[in-house]
C-alpha cells in the first residue's frame, strides 16, 4: 500500500467475506496512512465471489452488516462502500444495501449499475443511482459506461449524483478527471500531446517495476497498453508488438519506436507479417487488488 503524499486523499479498498479479517485489514490500512477505507461489494470476479467477497456480499446482507459494523468500530477514518445493482436481475437490492450501509455508518456509497451476473456486459442502470439518492442522506456516486467528458456531465445532470466514478475509461484516458474538472470550471480543457502519452506510459512502467516482479510488470503493461492506445494511429499494431515483447528492454524499445514513428508523421507498421494479438482487456476491478 505504497503511495505518494501528493496523491492524498488516499483511499484503500479491501474485499473479503470474513468479518475479523476485514476488520484487521481496515486497521492495517489506517495504520499505513490511508485517509479513507472503502469496502468492495462490487467485484464480480469468480475468484473473489466464491470466497464471499466482492459482489458475493450482495446475497448475504447480514454478513455485510457484520463486516461494516466491525470495521466501523475499528477505524477513525471515513468508511465508504462500492456496490452493484444486485447479484442477479432477479435480486436487485441496491437500495436495500445502500440503506443498510448508511445505518452501519458508511459515509459514501458508490453504485455500479450492473449486476454481478452481468459482469461488464450490457449497460449500467443509472436509474438506481437516483433511487439510492432518494433513500439515503450520505453522498452517492455512480459508475458504469462513462468514458468521455460529455457522458460524465450527462450523468451528473440526469441523476443529481455527487460523483461519477470512471474505471476502464480512465485507463484509456488518464487525464479525463482533469478534463471534466476544467470543463465544469469553464476553463480550457487540457489535450495531451503524443509526448505526454509517451511520458505517462513510461512512468507507469517504472512504477510497475518498483512494485512487482519483472514478468508481472510486463504482463500488466501489455494490458494497460491495450486500453491506453485505442484510437491512436497504428495502435492495434503497437499493441501486437507489445504483446510479443518478453523483456523490459523490448517493451521500452517498442514504446520508443512507436511514438517516434507516429510523432514524425510516418505510418507505423509494427511487426509486419505477424498475426495481430492483443493482451486480454484489464477490467477496472482487477487493478492491483490484494485478497483478504
Amino acid at each position: 500500500m505504497r503511495f505518494y503524499e501528493d496523491e492524498r486523499p488516499f483511499a484503500v479498498q479491501i474485499f473479503g467475506g470474513q468479518p475479523e479479517r476485514m476488520r484487521m485489514a481496515a486497521e492495517m490500512a489506517e495504520e499505513v496512512g490511508a485517509d479513507i477505507l472503502d469496502v468492495n461489494c462490487g467485484c464480480p470476479a469468480p475468484k473473489v465471489v466464491k470466497h464471499g467477497g466482492g459482489s458475493g456480499l450482495l446475497r448475504d446482507l447480514p454478513r455485510l452488516e457484520t463486516i461494516l459494523k466491525e470495521i466501523k468500530k475499528a477505524i477513525t477514518i471515513p468508511l465508504t462502500i462500492k456496490i452493484r445493482a444486485g447479484y442477479s436481475d432477479s435480486t436487485i437490492n441496491a437500495v436495500e444495501t445502500a440503506k443498510l450501509a448508511e445505518a452501519c455508518g458508511v459515509e459514501h456509497i458508490a453504485l455500479h449499475g450492473r449486476t454481478k451476473e452481468q459482469g461488464y456486459r450490457g449497460l449500467a442502470n443509472w436509474d438506481l443511482v437516483c433511487a439510492i439518492k432518494e433513500n439515503v442522506s450520505v453522498p452517492v456516486s455512480g459508475s458504469g459506461d462513462v468514458a468521455t467528458i460529455e457522458q460524465a456531465l450527462d450523468r451528473f445532470k440526469e441523476t443529481g449524483c455527487d460523483g461519477v466514478l470512471i474505471g476502464r475509461g480512465a485507463m484509456q484516458n488518464p487525464w479525463i478527471f482533469r478534463q471534466i474538472e476544467e470543463t465544469i470550471a469553464g476553463q480550457d480543457v487540457f489535450q495531451p500531446t503524443l509526448d505526454d502519452k509517451r511520458a505517462l506510459l513510461l512512468e507507469y512502467f517504472v512504477m510497475l517495476r518498483e512494485d512487482m516482479p519483472e514478468l508481472a510488470a510486463i504482463g500488466r503493461m501489455k494490458q494497460l497498453a491495450g486500453q491506453f492506445t485505442r484510437g491512436l494511429q497504428g495502435g492495434a499494431l503497437f499493441r501486437t508488438a507489445i504483446y510479443h515483447s518478453h523483456s523490459v528492454t523490448e517493451i521500452l524499445d517498442r514504446i520508443s519506436e512507436y511514438f517516434e514513428t507516429i510523432g514524425a508523421g510516418r505510418q507505423y507498421f509494427g511487426e509486419a507479417g505477424k498475426l495481430m494479438i492483443e493482451a486480454p482487456v484489464l477490467d477496472s476491478c482487477e487493478a492491483a487488488a490484494a485478497s483478504i
